[in-house]
C-alpha cells in the first residue's frame, strides 16, 4: 500500500523540530502569531520534502548530516525559505534565534545544540519498532550489538 511510505512515519519528528524553531521565535517576541503560523507550516512543508527520500528509519542515522538544520555564519536554507514565506527576513531570523545552532532531526529522535560545544539535548525521543534481531531491542541487546551510528558530538566537528 502507498500510504505507508516514509513520509507518515516522520511526522513526530518534524513536529518536535517545527515546534523548537518556533517556539525559539515566540519566546524571542517581535513575531506576531500570523507570522508564526506561516512560518510554521511552511517550515513543516519545507522539512517533509526535503526529508522524503533521505529518511531511513530501519537506518535512523543514515542520511543524518543532510537532515541536520544549522545555523552558523550562514542561515540555513530551509529556514531562511519558511521565514520568506512567513515575511520574516534573514536578518530578523538572526536577531532572533541564536547564532551557533544544531537541529538533528533523524527517525526516533530529535535533538539539538546551542553553540559549538554545548550539549546536546533531545527534543523528542521515541521508541524504534522490535529490531530483525528478534524480539525488543533492550538496553541489552544494544550494548551487545554496539551503537550503529557515532555519537553526534563526532558527526559535526568544524575546525577552524
Amino acid at each position: 500500500s502507498q500510504r505507508r511510505g516514509p513520509r507518515a512515519d516522520m511526522v513526530p519528528e518534524i513536529a518536535a523540530a517545527v515546534g523548537f524553531v518556533s517556539g525559539l521565535l515566540r519566546t524571542r517576541g517581535c513575531v506576531s502569531e500570523q507570522q508564526l503560523q506561516v512560518f510554521s507550516g511552511a517550515l513543516r512543508e519545507a522539512l517533509t520534502e526535503h526529508y522524503r527520500h533521505h529518511w531511513f528509519p530501519e537506518k535512523p542515522s543514515k542520511g543524518s548530516g543532510y537532515r541536520c538544520i544549522r545555523i552558523n555564519q550562514r542561515m540555513d536554507p530551509l529556514l531562511s525559505r519558511a521565514a520568506g514565506q512567513g515575511g520574516l527576513a534573514v536578518p530578523q531570523l538572526f536577531q532572533l534565534l541564536p547564532r551557533e545552532l544544531t537541529l538533528w532531526v533523524d527517525p526516533y529522535e530529535v535533538s539539538y545544540r546551542i553553540g559549538e560545544d554545548g550539549s546536546i539535548c533531545v527534543l523528542y525521543q521515541a521508541t524504534k519498532p522490535p529490531s530483525p534481531y528478534g524480539g525488543m531491542l533492550t538496553c541489552k541487546n544494544q550494548m551487545m550489538l554496539g551503537r550503529s551510528s557515532p555519537s553526534k558530538n563526532y558527526i559535526m566537528t568544524v575546525s577552524s
